[in-house]
């Protein structure tokens, strides 16, 4: 009988809390467009690189109100995701009058690639003072940290992070032990408004 292994995450994965996220957003807005978009999209939009970097400007639209990306998932499973608003302003800037193309250019010219925005989100961190070794992939986990810490419902989180199994972004709730988000409170609170 052959072992079955759950869901794998970087264990030892470089974490950033709120004021750092907050922090490296901030520098990346005084930097070049390029940059700024490219680490709203990975922060407050969790995408992973190969997602960001693969983005068209034809990929973007509107839907019921919402600017939109369509990526390409891992396992080329198509998906429109909405924008946060600030990642929508960054990115317009980021293309400014371009109607086609990749969404990321590099100065060259060419699609920035995986490499290249590894190297722009360690610059970025550099300047927001962060001396933490940070990659694209710290900006997903700060994502799915900060959207679970905030209280967004496992299952959102799930489905924004494209994780095929729940265990997997359990891992990333630190505040899963803190008895100030426990259920009881949660329902107990729900209960009480029909006893009233």
């Amino acid at each position: 009988m052959s072992a079955v292994r759950g869901p794998t995450t970087s264990r030892n994965a470089v974490a950033l809390d709120r004021n750092e996220l907050g922090a490296l957003l901030i520098a990346a807005g005084l930097g070049p467009p390029l940059e700024h978009a490219l680490i709203s999209l990975l922060a407050l939009n969790g995408q992973r690189v190969s997602e960001a970097t693969g983005a068209d400007i034809d990929h973007l639209g509107v839907e019921r109100g919402h600017r939109t990306l369509t990526i390409t998932r891992k396992g080329g499973k198509v998906v429109t995701i909405p924008l946060a608003p600030r990642t929508a302003q960054a990115i317009d800037l980021a293309i400014a009058e371009r109607r086609e193309g990749p969404g990321f250019l590099a100065a060259d010219g060419r699609r920035v690639d995986r490499h290249h925005a590894g190297r722009i989100v360690r610059k970025v961190a550099r300047r927001a003072g962060i001396g933490k070794a940070v990659t694209p992939r710290t900006l997903r986990h700060a994502f799915i940290t900060a959207a679970l810490d905030a209280g967004v419902p496992l299952r959102d989180v799930q489905e924004a992070a494209s994780h095929a199994d729940p265990r997997t972004t359990m891992r990333y709730d630190r505040a899963r032990g803190s008895l100030d988000r426990n259920a009881t409170y949660i329902a107990a609170a729900h209960v009480a408004g029909a006893t009233r």
